[in-house]
């Protein structure tokens, strides 16, 4: 289990800092990694309790980190 979380953690991180890179967000490197990094870090501890997942841990990383991306800066922006 722990080496799964820190896989989540390492591929949230480069997933947020690709993300970044590409233009796909304007968020800054490190704002785009922590929000990653947070929605991997939830999606882990909910697929752990309620054993829901899309597949293996490293597409649940990747999926949950760019639906965090995707919904977060999206929610608090301003109008």
């Amino acid at each position: 289990m722990f080496f799964t979380m820190m896989g989540t953690v390492v591929i949230a991180g480069i997933v947020g800092y690709l993300a970044e890179r590409s233009g796909f967000t304007r968020n800054g490197y490190l704002a785009s990694i922590i929000i990653c990094v947070g929605g991997a870090f939830l999606f882990f501890l909910f697929r752990r309790m309620f054993h829901i997942g899309f597949g293996s841990p490293g597409l649940d990383a990747i999926l949950s980190s760019v639906g965090a991306l995707v919904i977060v800066p999206f929610h608090w922006r301003r109008r």
